[in-house]
Parts: structure tokens; sequence; C-alpha cells
């Protein structure tokens, strides 16, 4: 299971800074740095909703399933 993080493509949609997000959820920045580079095992639904409320979009925008077989079947495929 890998789930990938597009925080930061959400980010640029909005011209936004990390360290205006973190400072509007009220996370610090360096927290912030490590969900943006998929670098966490969690994230609370509250932060989750913090951030999704202050970009505008569902967390679906920002998070991401990628199933290890279907890059398996990708590579195969080459």
């Amino acid at each position: 299971m890998t789930i990938i993080v597009r925080l930061d493509v959400q980010l640029a949609l909005r011209k936004m800074k990390s360290k205006e997000l973190a400072k509007a959820i009220g996370i610090t920045e360096q927290n912030l740095s490590l969900l943006r580079s998929g670098k966490v095992k969690g994230v609370r639904f509250e932060t989750l909703d913090k951030i999704c409320a202050t970009l505008d979009c569902q967390p679906g925008d920002i998070l991401e399933f990628s199933s290890p077989k279907s890059e398996n079947e990708r590579e195969e495929d080459r």
C-alpha cells in the first residue's frame, strides 16, 4: 500500500507557501514539511479538516492511493 501526498500541488494551485498554511492550520512548519514529504505514518482528521478548509479542497485532492500491484504491472508492460 502506498499513499502519495499531493499537498504541494494544492499549495501551488493556490499560490500559497507552506509557511502560510502551517500558520493558518496551527501546526509547525517542520510537521507540515514531514507531511508534504510523506514521511509521516498518519495524519489526524482534525488536521486534514483544517488543511481542506484552508485550501478549499477535498481529502482526495491531497491524498492518493497507489497500489504497488498496479505499479508492478506497469513495469511488466514495458
